[in-house]
């Protein structure tokens, strides 16, 4: 088959393609020549990230296209429905980058709790003539050992998010959509492991108790966190969110932490994207990176070879 990696992928996905004895082509399409360029190389299968939208117009215009490929989690860029309607396989890679983005977040919290953020900035600009003001600034950060951080959406991130925090002594809530308990195991450098057992619980609860909330939940139509679930929150709370844009009211985050009601809050994601607006942007109060969740070496290794070994099997099938 002849695959268009138009987002990109890990070497050893293509390494993998082509000793299966497909055709890759890396190259980027820009998305208003996406259809001809599919027709005119008879292109069988496109792999995306979040950057290609693969949607109705393309489905219907490329009668080559066999398979639709999203390295990552989401599938909102892509019609899926209606791609499996037209016989159009379509695989994504849940698991492959869980690790990456629980680990964001905790940087995002650690940069937070320590002022890292802040000390970033200023220490380039003030640290040769103000050292001792910046320190003394900066002096009262806080550890995570003891606190409580809420996961919203307890999925395969939001459980690696939840052993990760438990190893740095941390308790965990976590709200799902749906009630279940599951047992997490920790495993260790030397081969040893633990087992801890977690039940999800109701949202205000989390809220209400957490010291830190992360937010793993797929694209919504509303808000999960909005002005009425902050006013929940703990005065001295923080909102992490590396899922999607649009999950988190901004406006709403904005004025939270203008007014206090937050210690501070970390956006990996937004609901303008690529073009976040200033007021984030500026807003001393928030830790921000530009959608990086899973972008590590480790898991696009992990994708290539995840959406390598589904290409292959189906092409078998």
């Amino acid at each position: 088959m002849k695959i268009l990696a138009n987002d990109g992928v890990s070497e050893s996905g293509v390494k993998k393609l082509k000793d299966a004895g497909h055709e890759v082509i890396e190259k980027k399409v820009a998305q208003e020549q996406l259809i001809d360029y599919i027709n005119e190389n008879e292109i069988n299968v496109i792999l995306v990230r979040s950057a290609t939208k693969v949607r109705k117009d393309i489905i219907d215009a490329c009668d080559s296209l066999k398979i639709i490929g999203r390295g990552g989690v989401g599938l909102d860029n892509i019609d899926v429905d209606y791609a499996q309607s037209k016989g159009i396989k379509v695989i994504n890679t849940p698991a492959a980058s869980s690790e990456s983005v629980a680990e964001l977040v905790l940087a995002h919290i650690f940069s937070g709790v320590r002022f890292l953020k802040d000390a970033n900035r200023e220490m380039p600009l003030e640290g040769d003539k103000k050292f001792k003001v910046l320190k003394k600034a900066y002096a009262k950060g806080s550890e995570l050992k003891g606190k409580t951080l809420g996961i919203i959406g307890f999925g395969r991130i939001g459980q690696e998010l939840a052993k990760k925090a438990i190893g740095l002594g941390m308790k965990v809530k976590a709200f799902d959509v749906q009630e279940f308990s599951v047992d997490l195991q920790l495993d260790f450098y030397d081969g040893q492991s633990l087992t801890f057992s977690i039940s999800t619980e109701k949202m205000d609860s989390v809220l209400a108790e957490s010291d830190f909330i992360s937010v793993h939940v797929p694209a919504q139509k509303e808000y999960i966190i909005g002005k009425k679930e902050i006013e929940k929150m703990k005065t001295s709370a923080a909102i992490i969110n590396t899922a999607r844009g649009g999950v988190i009211d901004e406006v709403a985050l904005v004025e939270a932490l203008d007014e206090n009601k937050l210690s501070f809050a970390a956006l990996d994601v937004f609901e303008n994207e690529p073009e976040p607006p200033v007021q984030l942007l500026m807003n001393q109060k928030l830790s921000l990176s530009p959608h990086i969740g899973g972008a590590t070496v480790e898991a696009q290794d992990r994708i290539g070879v995840e959406l390598a070994d589904q290409i292959i099997s189906i092409s078998n099938s």
